[in-house]
């Protein structure tokens, strides 16, 4: 006898198909609307160390980029890589490690319109929310387009698609808004494993870590994502100039940030100063970054999205919690001792 499908894995799984059915232009799209977080639920945590069934590609010369980004791939059908697809007009330059429900990506897309920016996630119901998420997003530009042009498959002028009271609580857009959320996009990876397979020496301009598993237990400290070999790899890939954000609500996480950067002691003194307190050897960490000033964070609008656009910013000021952020440079690369 077969067993009966439970009734909350059932609904969810019908939610699901409808969403996916609207946002590939299966079912009704002239009212779409954006997929909510309940049907989506996953774990907190993921192992990081363990083998999960990932596709990642060989090098960054191999990654398939035109089905995440369909709006910027080359009109010339013979530029293609490695792997035979399709080339972009433009390389992928921002990346959000560990994006969860795309808040992030969702507030930079307007702020951005012209940079292409992916989010990294592990999880794999939440990389489906953030990608049924752009999908809806995208597909609420098209109709909004459509009728600012006065296309009669449009909804009417007076009534712009608005969502259920249901919906995400970032809610639907109901103004075109400058990129059309054709640049952001999101993709399944362990950063701690294959972040070079992804993107090729001084790709990027900007590097996101916003609200990280702290991994309270010392014997978990290994699995966070600030260390000193991760801020090397992060220094591959991030071009000279270009800034690596992070935040957290957690100031323990915070100090061990500044730590792993050289930028404060083992004590915990001197964060502002530490270029003179910390006997960081030549040739280490200290040569690839430098702490952002607090005038230059407040200037930088990325911080403020970072700040209070992604939902964990946001569940941390209804529970009038401390934000910590500290940004920090890429240098020059050093010269090679003659």
């Amino acid at each position: 006898m077969e067993t009966p499908v439970p009734g909350k894995r059932q609904a969810r799984e019908e939610y699901r198909r409808k969403i996916k059915e609207q946002t590939e232009g299966d079912g009704d799209s002239s009212a779409v609307k954006l997929p909510r977080k309940r049907f989506f639920r996953q774990r907190a945590h993921a192992n990081p160390f363990s083998d999960h069934r990932l596709d990642y590609p060989v090098s960054p010369a191999h990654m398939d980029w035109a089905s995440h980004y369909p709006a910027f791939v080359d009109p010339d059908p013979s530029k293609t890589n490695l792997s035979g697809a399709r080339k972009l007009t433009r390389e992928v330059e921002v990346v959000d490690i560990g994006c969860g429900f795309g808040g992030l990506l969702v507030g930079l897309a307007p702020l951005l319109p012209d940079t292409l920016m992916v989010g990294m996630e592990i999880r794999v119901s939440v990389l489906d929310y953030v990608r049924s998420r752009i999908s809806a997003l995208r597909l609420q530009q098209q109709n909004l387009k459509a009728i600012a042009a006065g296309n009669s498959t449009g909804q009417p002028s007076d009534t712009p698609a608005m969502p259920d009271v249901e919906d995400d609580e970032i809610g639907s857009t109901t103004t075109i808004v400058p990129g059309n959320y054709e640049n952001i996009t999101g993709i399944r990876a362990n950063t701690m494993k294959f972040l070079p397979n992804f993107f090729a020496h001084h790709q990027l301009s900007k590097i996101f870590v916003c609200f990280p598993d702290p991994h309270f237990k010392a014997r978990k400290h290994k699995a966070r994502i600030i260390s000193e070999s991760l801020n090397a790899e992060y220094a591959y890939v991030l071009r000279p100039g270009g800034l690596l954000y992070t935040i957290t609500d957690v100031e323990e996480y915070y100090h061990w940030v500044l730590r792993h950067f050289k930028y404060e002691n083992e004590d915990g003194e001197n964060g502002e100063n530490g270029a003179e307190q910390t006997d960081a050897p030549t040739g280490g960490i200290r040569d690839l970054w430098e702490l952002v000033s607090d005038e230059e964070l407040e200037a930088d609008p990325c911080v403020q999205v970072m700040k209070f656009e992604t939902e964990e910013s946001k569940k941390v000021t209804r529970n009038k919690g401390n934000k910590y952020v500290a940004v920090f440079r890429r240098k020059a690369d050093p010269e090679w001792p003659s």
